[in-house]
């Protein structure tokens, strides 16, 4: 078949599966909460892998409850309206307590987010401080660094949000966050254990399905999905549940502490609607000066790339310290149908 033959049975594919997630969600919950949410079923499925990572195994058979979700990850505009309507001034941008922090470096202790920088040539990737940066003056207004701003950027999901901030937005929009099996369920968009969300491709027909990078991190992104950074909402294929960009483009955080999964007790049973660690078990312990709470982030982001970070699944998940805000980490917000959490 040709590549232009192989490529359009793609785009038909992906547009079915479209169809059919809108008349699932029109059959079984006709009231949205709120524009742009669609309902997620719930159900049974294996969360986790043990073809990959570490931390993703083992997997295990959970049940979650049903929910509404975005669509989208929360743009820049939208963050914009809560923080005009709220005064809202987020974690990066305040003034840093030098309490909570005592072998810092004094000019660290200033407003500022992690921001990536490009490296000109390969570099030994055991050391990540050659491509974050700690840069004062980058936030959610800022991205790139105190001399950016969101001009042209509006339908991007924001960044350089803590786990508070999120919070916050989501309690304003009368919403909260997602458990990490919510999330994960949701973005397998009812396929049981495959490998990224869309199928078991990383490029079906040779065509990019999530904002990823491109070539060899972190220096050389060879653009074939179009994007140097993040991505506007919806500029890739919806999943089977119409949610996109569940991959790539940009990290999201969940309510959930991390632990690992081989620490979940009776993880060779099905659990019920999981909630995650504790707080003061999700601390990185090989952190002598800092004890941190660590909560899980789900998806990857535009920088995950096949050399270095293959975390464009969702099976994959990271622990973010919740004091940290970056210029790959956004969210998206759900509403259930019953209170549960």
């Amino acid at each position: 078949m040709p590549v232009t033959e192989k490529v359009r049975v793609v785009q038909d594919d992906a547009m079915q599966d479209s169809q059919q997630a809108a008349l699932r969600n029109t059959h079984q919950e006709t009231t949205l909460p709120s524009a742009n949410m669609v309902w997620i079923p719930g159900g049974k499925f294996l969360m986790g892998s043990n073809d990959h990572y570490p931390e993703e195994a083992p997997a295990h058979k959970v049940v979650v409850g049903g929910f509404w979700m975005d669509k989208y990850a929360v743009t820049n505009a939208e963050f914009k309206s809560f923080v005009d309507a709220t005064g809202y001034v987020t974690l990066v941008e305040r003034e840093v307590d030098a309490s909570d922090y005592p072998n810092a470096i004094p000019e660290m202790l200033v407003p500022s987010s992690v921001v990536f920088q490009k490296t000109p040539k390969a570099v030994d990737l055991g050391n990540p401080y050659q491509w974050w940066k700690y840069v004062p003056g980058a936030n959610w207004r800022h991205p790139r660094g105190p001399d950016s701003s969101l001009k042209g950027i509006w339908k991007h999901p924001v960044v350089h949000v803590g786990f508070e901030d999120a919070m916050a937005y989501a309690e304003w929009a009368g919403k909260t966050l997602p458990t990490e099996a919510e999330w994960e369920f949701a973005a397998r968009g009812g396929l049981e254990a495959a490998a990224y969300v869309w199928g078991d491709d990383y490029m079906p027909g040779g065509r990019t399905m999530a904002n990823t990078w491109q070539g060899e991190f972190p220096w050389q992104n060879l653009l074939q999905d179009r994007y140097e950074w993040t991505a506007p909402v919806g500029a890739f294929p919806a999943n089977g549940y119409g949610l996109y960009e569940m991959a790539g483009n940009v990290w999201e955080w969940t309510t959930d502490w991390y632990q690992e999964h081989g620490k979940i007790e009776h993880a060779c049973c099905t659990i019920d609607n999981p909630r995650g660690g504790q707080r003061e078990t999700s601390v990185d312990q090989r952190s002598k000066d800092t004890q941190i709470p660590r909560k899980v982030m789900k998806g990857g982001s535009h920088l995950c790339a096949p050399n270095y970070c293959r975390r464009y699944r969702p099976a994959a998940r990271m622990a973010q310290p919740i004091d940290t805000a970056t210029c790959h980490l956004g969210f998206r917000c759900i509403v259930r149908k019953t209170d549960e959490v």
